[in-house]
């Protein structure tokens, strides 16, 4: 009787594929099949890390500024009046400086990043755009206090000097437009602190849309070329379609930025808690500020608490305008989807 000699790994090869069906690839013997299971708990632990970390930070808000609450309610948002010699808080200064501050930001950035994008995926000559790349992503690197100091040292003296001047001589005597440019031409304030977010944030967001544009398929964009499309054209109705979802959000990731910078909003921004005018120029404050600058000497009791509360907001306001800008792209689709 004839010895049966041990399988070897060509025999076990050959006999998976006869077991498979013919035309389907040959079924594959799992080694670890324990290691799938312990990667998807992990990846779902990362993500329940993530919630209860929010969760977590949203509780110890609520709790923190629950006297504040109890104290003022709803009305300290629209209040303002901020005196802590009289225990009397209303958190509508900051919450307009935050605001207005950041619009300010977006309104300068979005352009500016969308030129730079779109300077260097459709028109730059190949040996400028890596260097002017880099360039841009590296100002994203600047520390934030430094540009805080060059703005109050070097751009707020400049834009005294040669920005505010002239829009007052030009505007100072027209109905609505003089309330905005009124005031001292200190170099500091509501549009001084706008134009240092906006040059923050342009890296981040013209390196996000940058790197979107870069995952259009270029048989989509040399179709449009070939049909006599413009760059403009093939920009604006294939391009920003297609890449729609990473453009807003490259703008919320500049915009997040924007409303929680701190230290360079605090050195220009003026940090003054009353609001006199709706002038551009005038010195105001902004939640960050406002908790930089006093929360390390706030006495237990109201103060602190009407500060934490000014967090909450801060926090309030990121979740809307992320709530925001999903309804906007869930919109965009389903309009996508009307029109076909």
């Amino acid at each position: 009787m004839a010895a049966t000699l041990p399988a070897t790994p060509y025999d076990e090869k050959k006999n998976m594929e006869r077991a498979a069906p013919r035309g389907e690839p040959p079924v594959r013997r799992r080694n670890a099949p324990w290691a799938d299971g312990l990667f998807a708990v992990l990846t779902q632990g990362a993500a329940w890390v993530t919630l209860l970390l929010l969760v977590g930070i949203l509780v110890s808000l609520f709790i923190g500024a629950a006297p504040a609450i109890r104290e003022f309610g709803l009305g300290f948002l629209w209040s303002t009046e901020w005196d802590p010699v009289q225990n009397k808080y209303g958190g509508l200064v900051m919450i307009y400086g935050t605001l207005m501050t950041s619009f300010i930001a977006l309104l300068i950035a979005v352009p500016v990043s969308f030129g730079i994008a779109i300077f260097l995926t459709e028109l730059s000559p190949g040996w400028l755009k890596r260097p002017l790349g880099v360039a841009v992503e590296l100002l994203a690197a600047v520390p934030s206090i430094v540009y805080g100091m060059w703005g109050l040292l070097v751009f707020g003296p400049i834009l005294a000097e040669f920005v505010q001047g002239p829009l007052q001589s030009m505007f100072g005597n027209v109905p609505y437009l003089g309330t905005l440019f009124s005031g001292p031409p200190v170099g500091i304030g509501i549009l001084s602190a706008g134009i240092i977010l906006a040059i923050m944030i342009i890296p981040f967001i013209a390196a996000t849309m940058r790197d979107v544009f870069d995952v259009t398929p270029p048989l989509l964009k040399e179709s449009a070329y070939g049909l006599g499309s413009t760059t403009w054209e093939v920009v604006w109705k294939v391009v920003l379609p297609y890449t729609k979802t990473g453009v807003v959000g490259g703008i919320m990731l500049g915009l997040g930025r924007a409303l929680g910078e701190t230290m360079a909003v605090t050195f220009v921004i003026g940090n003054f808690n009353q609001l006199d005018s709706l002038s551009l120029f005038q010195a105001a404050n902004s939640i960050t500020s406002a908790l930089a600058n006093e929360f390390a000497e706030a006495s237990e009791g109201l103060h602190q608490a009407s500060l934490i509360y000014l967090g909450l907001v801060l926090f309030l306001i990121t979740f809307i305008v992320l709530s925001f800008s999903r309804l906007l792209l869930a919109r965009l689709k389903r309009n996508e989807g009307s029109r076909t």
